[in-house]
């Protein structure tokens, strides 16, 4: 009997050993994708008023990727409340499921606010859209980092007006901006083309938007001197302003004065040009680029400023806040590396549907500076 119990207790002994050695199922998270983990991405960009492309590309994530998408906003009046700025970025590291933070603009405090979030996250994954910090120091914090690439801007925007007809360049700005070392390199090399093109420069300091005058102020200002500049220079004086405000009053006051206009600051197809020109663009149209341009390219022939307006076919803005969270997404998922130029480039391509060529600021740094070709409102196909 004694035999038969040990048997039994063996028996049971191997039973359990078994069953203990079974595969287990493998677990599910709440969507349903086996070993897959939520996360979300934060998002920062200024407010209509401010930089309405990057809001409503804010908006188009937030409707293609629900909860994912953290959306939150900096002070229109960000030069004097940078401690909010810094407060809403390193806040949305207070979500621990908040992996990647998408900042454009990056205006002033995104770098302090960067490094306070890392000192507790340093795995935070951040993407900067159009910097106004030091281009030194954004090519080394953040881990990618997107801005027109004003160098070469400074020659491609001249040369432009001069095909279009200029014989004279005209540089709206004020000191704030020409503090920004990359926007007064671009200055410098606008003014030293213009020398090599035959053009004359005209430099006219503008009231800052961030100064007691307000936006308001500032637009106002630049509607009545772009008459005045016209009447001293002629019509075929090309126009250009460092400010995003200032776009909507500059291509209104060049329309109206028969002057050139091309590029805006930010160049995008909505950059200024639907508000200067009377254009409503439907929730249907949104975001349809063809559709958008075949309406303000209409406007500006029947206006009679054919082939004296000008910008990109892409909103780069849009496309820094889109390709940034489609690239953060890329990067936590394990599919890119942020630091493969060549795939960041054929993303961006594949978002925006036009060729961009990608230069890096510093060859071992993150900060990559933009271009993409141009169009001519009026003019054959509109490609140039």
């Amino acid at each position: 009997m004694r035999k038969f119990w040990a048997w039994v207790l063996v028996l049971a002994l191997l039973v359990t050993g078994l069953v203990g050695c079974a595969p287990q199922a493998e677990s599910e998270d709440p969507a349903g994708e086996p070993g897959e983990e939520e996360f979300k991405i934060g998002l920062v960009t200024g407010t209509v008023s401010q930089g309405e492309d990057e809001y409503r590309a804010a908006e188009k994530m937030v409707a293609k990727y629900g909860d994912m998408i953290t959306h939150v906003t900096y002070p229109d009046n960000f030069m004097q409340e940078q401690e909010t700025t810094i407060a809403q970025i390193t806040g949305l590291a207070d979500d621990p499921a908040i992996k990647a933070i998408v900042i454009c603009q990056a205006v002033p405090g995104s770098i302090a606010a960067l490094q306070r979030v890392k000192e507790k996250r340093p795995d935070m994954i951040f993407v900067f859209g159009t910097p106004h910090e030091d281009p030194d120091m954004v090519s080394e914090y953040p881990d990618i980092a997107f801005d027109p690439d004003q160098l070469a801007r400074g020659e491609t925007i001249v040369k432009l007006a001069k095909e279009m007809g200029a014989t004279h360049f005209l540089h709206y700005s004020f000191p704030r901006h020409m503090a920004m070392p990359l926007l007064a390199q671009r200055k410098d090399i606008m003014e030293q083309t213009c020398k090599e093109e035959g053009l004359e420069f005209v430099f006219a300091t503008a009231p800052d938007p961030m100064s007691d005058v307000g936006v308001t102020g500032a637009q106002q200002a630049v509607l009545e001197d772009v008459p005045r500049q016209v009447k001293e220079y002629g019509k075929n004086i090309a126009v250009f302003s460092t400010n995003c405000a200032m776009q909507e009053p500059l291509i209104k006051a060049s329309l109206d004065s028969g002057c050139l206009f091309p590029e805006q600051c930010c160049p995008s197809p909505t950059h200024g040009y639907p508000g200067a020109l009377g254009i409503e663009i439907s929730p249907e149209q949104a975001g349809n680029m063809d559709e958008i341009v075949k309406a303000i390219n209409d406007t500006v022939i029947e206006k009679g400023g054919a082939g004296r307006f000008g910008t990109w076919p892409v909103s780069v803005n849009m496309l820094f806040v889109e390709g940034g969270v489609e690239l953060a997404k890329d990067a936590i998922e394990g599919k890119i590396d942020l630091k493969d130029t060549v795939a960041v480039q054929k993303k961006l391509e594949e978002i925006s549907g036009t060729t961009i060529t990608l230069n890096k600021y510093k060859e071992d740094g993150n900060f990559l500076m933009l271009v993409a070709g141009s169009i001519i409102f009026g003019e054959g196909d509109l490609a140039k």
